[in-house]
């Protein structure tokens, strides 16, 4: 089977609305195994929709439309497919009551056009609207499935779920099913990570590969096609230990994770606390490290040193190294990691100093980064980068950098125990 979306709606044009539905509707739908191959968004106009319902029913088996099911004039999407299958509109008895009573439990009058929001194409199978007014539908016509579903994504998805996915799944029946599974690597560029991997890469059609770059991270979707869920996973599996042979030094996680949280989880994990010791990040590390539930178990606590007498005479870091290395030195970033350790008892630290721009600061250029790690080594270990970018990014990527350290040395550590 292979679908098509359409979206209706003008303000998707103008960009006042992002349109989230057909993002939401191409997993779903990958997951039952239906392709598609086309998504298109159309204003509110009845000539240009007709035009997209035509070039639709000649590719695809399944056109699913979102949106145009509302009261106004401008919302016509179920006028204009009624048409184009030659079928007239009649009132849904059910939906009607179910208008007329919402109304009545809110003591308001119910206008004329709300009755047009009960309308269904006549013969169609009916989804009902349970968080909101105007059903949805599903029509037969010339061997094509068109289905209509209302606009707003928290009457659309429960309708997909609870009404449109079972009536699917009949039509589809035992076929193939899709999975993905994204890997999540760092410290390496999408064009070197598809060198490493360019064999692999092409030599394979199934599961595919695809290389996605993604605010400074890059991630790979492998996505596997066959019925039994079993086959699935052992491809899969079969497909990321070839990938990891050569670049699973970079991997850090799966799905929709990210540096920090990995970090959390491997902290709560090992049961080890950790304590910081920010300037150029400001407590951004901390503030992250701690939206997560139950952080208080990990971290510690942390200083922002941001000036250079606070690093001196609150966190302790001693006059000697800052006179003779300054405040932006690998011997500022260790010294600060060790004393975030021993002021907050914690069996780890992390430190960041650095320029975030976007002047010169000790003479060195903007996105001079050094990094502390206290408590994982006999002796703190600190690391250098020279990173690209305004302010913000610089230090957002500093505080990756800061994870995926603290990541890798965490796994050694694990081994030394």
């Amino acid at each position: 089977m292979n679908a098509e979306i359409i979206s209706v709606g003008s303000e998707l044009l103008l960009g006042q609305i992002v349109n989230t539905n057909a993002a939401y509707l191409s997993q779903e739908l990958a997951i039952l195994g239906v392709n598609v191959f086309h998504q298109t968004t159309v204003g509110d106009n009845d000539t240009r929709l007709t035009e997209a319902l035509i070039q639709a029913k000649k590719r695809s088996d399944l056109i699913i439309l979102t949106g145009g099911l509302g009261p106004t004039k401008d919302d016509l999407t179920k006028e204009s497919v009624a048409r184009f299958v030659g079928k007239p509109l009649v009132h849904h008895e059910q939906s009607l009551h179910n208008i007329e009573e919402f109304f009545k439990k809110r003591n308001r009058p119910m206008s004329d056009n709300n009755r047009k929001q009960a309308l269904v194409i006549e013969g169609s199978h009916v989804l009902m609207n349970h968080f909101g007014m105007a059903p949805g539908m599903v029509v037969t016509f010339e061997g094509v499935l068109f289905v209509l579903l209302p606009g707003p994504p928290k009457e659309m998805k429960p309708m997909f779920t609870n009404e449109l996915l079972p009536y699917i799944t009949a039509q589809v029946g035992s076929r193939e099913s899709i999975t993905s599974r994204v890997l999540r690597f760092f410290d390496i560029g999408e064009s070197q990570l598809e060198t490493d991997l360019l064999d692999i890469i092409e030599g394979q059609t199934n599961p595919t590969i695809a290389p996605l770059a993604s605010e400074g991270e890059v991630t790979l979707r492998l996505t596997v096609k066959h019925a039994d869920e079993k086959e699935q996973q052992r491809l899969l599996d079969e497909t990321e230990a070839l990938i990891t042979n050569r670049v699973g030094d970079y991997l850090y996680g799966y799905g929709d994770t990210s540096l920090i949280e990995q970090l959390f989880i491997q902290l709560q994990q090992k049961q080890v606390t950790i304590a910081s010791a920010e300037s150029l990040t400001g407590g951004k590390f901390s503030g992250m490290l701690t939206s997560f539930a139950g952080s208080s178990s990990v971290f510690r606590g942390g200083v922002v040193s941001y000036a250079t007498d606070v690093k001196e005479k609150v966190l302790g870091v001693q006059g000697d190294i800052i006179n003779k290395f300054g405040v932006i030195s690998s011997q500022c970033a260790k010294e600060m990691a060790r004393c975030a350790k021993d002021q907050y008892r914690a069996e780890i630290a992390i430190s960041f100093t650095g320029v975030a721009g976007p002047a010169r600061q000790e003479e060195k250029e903007p996105g001079t980064v050094f990094i502390g790690i206290a408590g994982l080594t006999k002796e703190p270990l600190s690391y250098e980068l020279n990173l690209a970018g305004g302010r913000e990014a610089i230090r957002d990527r500093a505080i990756k950098y800061g994870c995926f350290y603290l990541l890798n040395e965490l796994k050694r550590w694990n081994k030394a125990e």
